[in-house]
């Protein structure tokens, strides 16, 4: 440890060196804290040197949080090596401090390790890609929608939509009807909110049918989001879910896409138990704008909830 001393003549961190090379870990850890206060370049190289080499856990953790302010590419490649340090805590500050980092280089030292053995270290690498939206990611993101794992999976589908790849909305589809891992479908469902024309419908329209009401409730609000009324009828359809969550999106929705032929049923729902649901379906009608809504919000005025409430004077305001 003393070598990195004799090369430094900083005397603030000369003053630490007692306290860094203590035998006490939680000396150490406190004195990294301090260390970086100094934000002194080479302090940097001590800290990268602690996340390889200290013997205790919690000082290499403290190591790795430490360096999220840093984006050096040697410092973010000992980040990406400090992926596959044996302790869990290490590993999870490291990927931490990755998915913090925001410069393009940054992103070049990161993406080999998409293709790492470990499957914890492809999911942290795709994370951090997925923050920055580094474009030369797309390939392995694209390469990845087959990884045998499914959170790898869904971090590309991460890294693909937050890049709005629109090249990949075939495969998406795909994973959106196909994947046998709900988060996955989940994922790819709402990736297709990249799109804003006709072509994810289909893909979507089958969402809404899919067995888990996560990735019905995904297809719902995502398709208020592509801002197509060929969505209506399907999103009518889902008023009538099992599960109150789709029919609250699907009911937004609705209202985002002003589909007037969905009056009588947002209608109903403003009588609906659930008052979010009535909340929801009030907000909608005013986004209407058809004074076929006025007589029903008026007879909501004194519903029991105040957000249903106020959610009636704005659609009511929204009419006049």
């Amino acid at each position: 440890m003393t070598s990195f001393f004799a090369v430094t003549d900083n005397e603030d961190i000369l003053a630490l060196q007692p306290r860094l090379t203590a035998d006490d870990a939680g000396v150490r850890r406190i004195a990294l804290i301090d260390l970086a206060d100094l934000e002194e370049p080479d302090g940097l190289l001590w800290l990268v040197e602690r996340l390889a080499e200290d013997p205790a856990e919690e000082v290499r953790a403290e190591a790795a949080r430490l360096l999220e302010a840093w984006e050096d590419e040697p410092v973010v490649e000992a980040l990406c090596q400090a992926l596959t340090d044996p302790s869990p805590a290490v590993q999870a500050a490291a990927a931490q401090s990755l998915s913090l980092l925001k410069t393009e280089a940054a992103g070049r030292v990161i993406l080999p390790w998409t293709g790492h053995a470990e499957t914890s270290v492809r999911i942290a690498a795709f994370r951090a890609l997925r923050e920055l939206r580094f474009p030369g990611a797309a390939p392995a993101a694209f390469q990845a929608l087959n990884d045998a794992d499914a959170s790898v999976r869904r971090e590309a589908v991460g890294v693909l939509g937050w890049l709005k790849q629109l090249d990949a909305l075939s495969a998406l589809a795909r994973l959106a009807s196909a994947d046998p891992d709900t988060e996955v479908r989940r994922a790819a469902t709402g990736a297709l909110g990249l799109a804003s024309g006709a072509d994810v419908l289909p893909a979507l329209r089958q969402a809404l049918q899919d067995d888990a009401w996560q990735v019905r409730e995904e297809a719902a609000t995502t398709l208020g989001k592509v801002g197509h009324t060929d969505a209506g009828p399907a999103l009518i359809e889902a008023l009538a879910d099992n599960y109150w969550q789709v029919r609250l999106r699907a009911t937004r929705s609705l209202g985002r896409l002003r589909y007037v032929p969905a009056l009588d049923a947002l209608i109903d729902t403003l009588g609906h138990r659930i008052s979010n649901l009535r909340k929801e379906a009030a907000l909608a009608l005013g986004e209407l704008n058809d004074r076929g809504a006025v007589a029903a919000l008026q007879a909501a005025q004194d519903d029991g909830d105040p957000e249903v409430r106020k959610a009636v004077r704005i659609a009511l305001s929204q009419l006049q």
